[in-house]
């Protein structure tokens, strides 16, 4: 029975030690960490889609990107591509009326030099 004590109290100074050490070395911990995640690489969830601002006059790679073609898709490609951005995007179910608009522009775009 006294022998179980002695054991059940030396785990107990254990965890208390390893404790004390834990939160002293803490602060210098969370500085290594934090420096350690700015250095990793950054990770895009959604890295095929065009991230910037609109140009002030479009042009056709921008209006490929807008519907996601390549800038010589076929005139089909590109009204599919417009329809299935233009179901998700359309003001009528919330989307927003200037990217409506700049999306019907890249067709249109598009659309002009297929003639």
């Amino acid at each position: 029975m006294a022998s179980t004590m002695i054991v059940y109290g030396l785990g107990l100074a254990t965890i208390g030690f390893g404790a004390r050490y834990v939160l002293r070395a803490m602060p210098g911990m969370t500085k290594q960490f934090n420096e350690a995640i700015k250095n990793l690489p950054q990770m895009d969830a959604n890295s095929r889609y065009y991230r910037g601002g609109f140009e002030s006059k479009m042009s056709r790679r921008e209006a490929s990107l807008v519907l996601g073609v390549s800038p010589s898709a076929s005139a089909k490609r590109v009204k599919e591509a417009h329809k299935r951005i233009m179901l998700l995007n359309h003001p009528d179910r919330g989307g927003s009326p200037y990217l409506a608009a700049k999306i019907n522009e890249a067709k249109d775009l598009l659309d002009s030099g297929k003639s």
